[in-house]
């Protein structure tokens, strides 16, 4: 199969299956994005713990190729970056909740809202459906700021659309 039609199919399977803006307000807001999978429940959670590093958008990265991703999947543990000179770091998110291939429950702001000084709870669902695994990422953000919040919900929805489908490409890969 040319390589068009490979990645028009990866891309078709990789999209959410629902997104979208739940709630918005000038103080924070709620987005979810969902898809389903064809691997099991075990598999989708290993994919998306162990593997992040393969899957997550470099462009949505601090310091995009030059960077490995990482998500210690305990209480207390980190969803962290490091450049690949080990010199820079960042902590995207601290694991406040871990129930293996169920829940797994991050805090803190991503990408620019840790700067803007924003809290959030970013939680990844993960349910047997159809053969296969439900994937549902919820962030509800929120805090103090002299922006209107709900105008970041639309970008911080399609952003981690993105991310939630390139976890779904990953697991659809051979």
């Amino acid at each position: 199969m040319p390589r068009p039609i490979l990645l028009a199919a990866a891309l078709a399977v990789a999209c959410p299956a629902s997104a979208g803006v739940l709630e918005a307000t000038a103080q924070g807001f709620t987005v979810e994005n969902a898809v389903t999978v064809e691997a099991p429940p075990q598999a989708a959670w290993r994919a998306m713990v162990e593997d992040v590093d393969r899957w997550w958008p470099k462009d949505h990265s601090w310091w995009g190729r030059e960077s490995t991703l990482s998500i210690d999947a305990r209480a207390g543990g980190c969803f962290c970056e490091r450049s690949n000179d080990g010199v820079r770091q960042a902590q995207h998110l601290q694991v406040v909740f871990v129930d293996p291939e169920k829940t797994l429950r991050m805090v803190g702001g991503l990408g620019p809202l840790q700067g803007m000084g924003v809290h959030g709870v970013f939680e990844a669902t993960f349910a047997p459906a159809d053969g296969g695994t439900r994937i549902t990422w919820r962030y509800r953000a929120g805090g103090y700021t002299p922006d209107d919040l709900s105008r970041l919900a639309p970008i911080v929805d399609r952003v981690q659309g993105q991310q939630l489908a390139g976890l779904a490409a990953h697991l659809a890969k051979p």
